[in-house]
């Protein structure tokens, strides 16, 4: 009761009171860092090695990987000289075109309030693992209500549970890839193993250049939530050092972490053990973590790894709320979401837009349980939704430097610029863009195309194509000229 009063009294309140700069360097960095590291990495690898053996899942993360850093340098520049919650979005709608700005900032809105049903669904499932007799929705309501509570506390509470979170997926990332070496070197499990998984049948890379391809949608995927960064850049206590600081660690995070586990896992189990296609959230006993462990002698592991994925997964979730929650705000101050979300109480939390995001989070996960082709359909419609959110950013960001310079200003002034422009958002549109169009190639290649499969996996691209051009028509909105683009803070 007491939080629908707050919710009525902020809908009256003045719009005077905004978001508050509350979080500080190493909450910035560790939600640069946490953003990258989820289930992705504890449970998808496996079947990622598995599909194109351990060089090619390498090459694969490792492009995926490079592309990334090239996206958050983009980000970071304009982050750091526009440090707005609706960040690419945005960026987008002044530096392109208001319609590709409103179809992007719904477009990352939905794909996060839907995965934050996806989260609090496979927080059940983990829970089954030592409580099975226990109701799921019980599970569900107790971890949506944590969520809700760490986002309506304060932005700082939503820092410092991200950093805890985030530390213990890098704490548990670190001792993998330690046991792994130990035990490919014999010290553990008692055989020196060296290169030999690495050369077994057609390894390392196991079919070729189309099993790569195919894995780059899982390998991308893997590394979605990295541009949280520029999410919370709105709200961080000194954007202009903090958010270059957590941008450049994010490419040796990547490399170390992924890059590192994929070749300890790839190092220690065959490519060719059936074992690594059980990586999913109700499988967990033969995670490729788990695998590695407990090759190394080392019991206990799946509770271990359990309880490791499920703070990733509560992290995902939490990270979903407050980034769907920050764009909703955004919108509504940029008059492209109602008025009433725009509202801040005392705390510098937009609780509108966080209660509403809650209830459509909530009623996604309703789905799941009361028909799965409902449920089905919307998680295939976020699918892509990341991937789009990166084309975004990239071609904000080609748009932003050529502005910049349009209107004769001094690259110099910049607090911080990315490297490698124009190749770095050239690079990365164009992988996003072979991702996107390339995620089930398979539908087409077959006999008889696979129309419902088609379908399935492409239905988020003509939805997003339909909310920007709709608006387009509506709104008669037009490209922006690079010399009209404003870079007023004022404006912003």
């Amino acid at each position: 009761m007491a939080i629908i009063k707050e919710v009525k009294e902020e809908f009256h309140n003045s719009e005077e009171i905004t978001i508050k700069r509350n979080l500080k360097a190493r909450h910035m960095t560790m939600i640069a860092i946490g953003g990258s590291i989820g289930t992705g990495l504890f449970l998808a690898t496996g079947a990622s090695i598995h599909t194109a053996g351990p060089g090619g899942a390498l090459l694969a993360y490792g492009l995926i990987g490079i592309m990334v850093y090239f996206l958050m340098t983009s980000l970071g520049e304009m982050a750091t000289h526009m440090p707005v919650s609706g960040s690419f979005a945005t960026y987008a709608g002044r530096f392109v075109d208001p319609a590709l700005g409103f179809a992007l900032g719904w477009n990352y809105w939905f794909n996060w309030a839907v995965t934050v049903a996806v989260e609090i669904a496979a927080s059940a499932i983990i829970m089954k693992f030592w409580l099975p007799d226990v109701p799921s929705i019980v599970w569900s309501v107790l971890f949506l209500g944590l969520m809700f509570l760490l986002n309506a506390l304060s932005v700082k509470s939503y820092g410092e549970s991200e950093y805890w979170f985030a530390l213990i997926k890098v704490i548990t990332i670190i001792v993998f890839i330690g046991v792994g070496l130990l035990t490919i070197f014999g010290i553990f499990g008692g055989e020196s193993l060296g290169f030999k998984n690495f050369t077994i049948g057609d390894a390392p890379v196991h079919g070729g250049f189309m099993s790569i391809l195919s894995i780059f949608f899982i390998a991308g995927f893997s590394f979605q939530g990295t541009e949280l960064v520029g999410i919370a850049a709105g709200e961080s206590e000194n954007p202009s050092k903090n958010v270059p600081r957590a941008i450049r660690q994010v490419f040796w995070r990547i490399l170390l972490f992924y890059i590192g586990a994929i070749a300890v896992i790839g190092l220690v189990i065959p490519f060719t053990s059936p074992q690594l296609l059980g990586g999913d959230v109700d499988s967990i006993a033969v995670s490729p973590f788990t695998l590695v462990f407990e090759k190394a002698g080392i019991a206990f592991t799946a509770s271990v790894m359990n309880a490791v994925i499920l703070t990733s997964v509560l992290s995902c979730g939490s990270s979903g709320l407050y980034a769907a929650t920050r764009m909703l705000w955004s919108m509504a101050k940029d008059g492209q979401a109602p008025k009433f979300l725009q509202n801040v109480n005392k705390r510098g939390i937009p609780m509108n837009a966080l209660v509403l995001t809650t209830i459509i989070g909530a009623l996604a996960f309703l789905t799941s349980i009361f028909g799965d082709q409902v449920y089905t359909w919307l998680l295939n419609a976020s699918g892509l939704t990341g991937f789009i959110a990166w084309l975004g950013i990239a071609i904000s960001h080609y748009r932003f430097r050529k502005a910049y310079i349009a209107q004769g200003r001094d690259l110099n002034q910049l607090k911080y610029r990315a490297k490698w422009f124009p190749l770095g958002p050239l690079l990365a549109l164009a992988m996003c863009i072979i991702i996107i169009l390339g995620q089930n190639y398979q539908a087409f290649t077959a006999d008889k195309i696979d129309w419902y499969g088609a379908a399935v996996s492409y239905i988020g691209l003509p939805i997003f194509l339909v909310v920007w051009f709709g608006y387009k028509i509506a709104h008669k909105t037009k490209v922006i000229p690079l010399k009209e683009c404003s870079f007023e803070e004022e404006h912003y």
